[in-house]
């Protein structure tokens, strides 16, 4: 799950490392309008709607946090 949300989001956002950081929100590399295109883009991909609750800082902060909330919405 990782990698296919690693390649998607690379695909959509080409000049963002998201290996760089364990902290990505945290450490401003990703800012609200990439946070926008992200939710955006996993949503489409995994059929998956993400709450407003659910959009908060740990959510988004690596790539592990990222796949472990898909795979939670998924289900």
């Amino acid at each position: 799950m990782k990698e296919k949300i690693q390649k998607l989001l690379e695909s959509e956002c080409p000049d963002i490392d998201f290996t760089a950081s364990n902290e990505l929100v945290t450490d401003g590399i990703l800012e609200s309008l990439t946070l926008t295109i992200i939710i955006a883009a996993l949503s489409m991909e995994f059929g998956i709607s993400i709450p407003y609750e659910d959009i908060i800082e740990e959510n988004f902060n690596s790539l592990d946090a990222m796949a472990a909330m898909v795979e939670r919405l998924a289900n």
